[in-house]
């Protein structure tokens, strides 16, 4: 049925996925890094739609008025992405399972983390904000328990690692009643271990030790052997998140330890090693001309960003629109190339789905 004239492909609605700020998108098939959201609000796009078709009045001219064919609309970018989330925390809590996590954060803030007498009560972090007795605050990140090996993925490392690297302040937390059969000071050595290994930088990030489970016994007498092992240079805090000792000096370390690096951001480094661009990253396809190439059975086939959305576009059931992708063909200097590769009168020429007998 004829239409009004002037007619032209409508535009689609934005499709728009909501995401928690920290998400890093990520091409699948190259690993590309598309966009890293960090802020609240922040819009990135990752596919583009296709614009729409364009009526005959677009393609008239003064020798023919009235063309009789028309456009059809652009396909829109496919691609398949991935999304990881990276928390963004002033503070991350590290330690081998069930040294106290969890319940330090229950205490300090308004989270309700799963805490039980058995590892990995935590299997995926939890947030809090916490506020000093003098009136600052900060968020905190309880991390799912680490293990030896955590660095090569042992345990779901890689998991819990990536939440590490955005926080301004590690808070490395020991069991230094040794009651779960491991000694203090290897737990405090491996645990920073894993965390250079995964990623040298975070062996040079700011760093709390807590000595924690200090109302048990041997605790005491382990907290000695471990300082004189460790030096002096390293502060330790003795803690009881049972008994809540020293609780609030622990707060106000960290609250001071996030004040005097409050200017330094650690995710800069992190960019400029791997050439990101934090503010906004769009996707961007090839944009090479076209390529020539060869079937097994003899055809050419042309490929390529701008061929390809030509040949998505052109309505083949009418023969204006084919001549006028004919011409394009030729100004793109396609006919040409398909001669230099020894393309002759008759040959079958490939793009996408569709054949062509080569015509001189």
């Amino acid at each position: 049925m004829a239409k009004s004239s002037n007619m032209h492909g409508k535009n689609a609605e934005d499709l728009v996925l909501k995401v928690p700020p920290g998400t890093i998108i990520k091409n699948v098939e190259t690993d590309e890094v598309l966009a890293d959201l960090v802020e609240d609000g922040q819009r990135a796009v990752v596919a583009k739609g296709g614009r729409g078709g364009r009526g005959n009045s677009r393609f008239a001219t003064p020798r023919n008025p009235a063309p009789d064919f028309s456009e059809k609309g652009e396909p829109g970018e496919e691609l398949d992405v991935s999304l990881e989330l990276k928390l963004l925390a002033d503070v991350g809590l590290v330690g081998f399972p069930s040294v106290g996590k969890s319940t330090l954060l229950s205490i300090v803030s308004k989270a309700k983390p799963k805490i039980g007498a058995y590892h990995f009560t935590t299997i995926k972090p939890n947030l809090g904000v916490v506020s000093t007795p003098d009136q600052r605050s900060f968020v905190m990140a309880d991390l799912p328990g680490l293990i030896e090996g955590a660095s090569d993925g042992v345990g779901l490392g890689h998991q819990f690692l990536r939440h590490v690297e955005r926080t301004k302040v590690i808070v490395h937390m020991i069991d230094m009643s040794g009651s779960e059969g491991r000694e203090p000071i290897e737990d405090y050595k491996v645990i920073n271990q894993e965390l250079a290994a995964y990623e040298q930088r975070l062996e040079d990030r700011p760093q709390i030790v807590v000595a924690n489970k200090m109302d048990l016994p041997e605790s005491q007498d382990n907290l000695i052997l471990f300082k004189e092992e460790i030096g002096e240079d390293v502060p330790v805090i003795p803690v009881s998140t049972i008994t809540r000792d020293n609780i609030d000096q622990l707060l106000y370390a960290i609250a001071d330890k996030l004040e005097e690096y409050k200017d330094v951001d650690f995710t800069v480094e992190e960019e400029e090693s791997v050439g990101i661009n934090r503010v906004l990253y769009k996707h961007t396809p090839s944009q090479d001309k076209f390529t020539i190439s060869r079937d097994d059975d003899g055809a050419y086939v042309v490929s390529g960003n701008a061929i390809e959305r030509m040949f998505k576009m052109t309505d083949f059931n009418s023969d204006p629109a084919v001549r006028r992708f004919a011409r394009q063909m030729r100004s793109m200097g396609i006919d040409d190339a398909l001669r230099e590769r020894g393309c002759k009168n008759g040959d079958i020429v490939r793009i996408l789905g569709g054949e062509f007998e080569f015509v001189e």
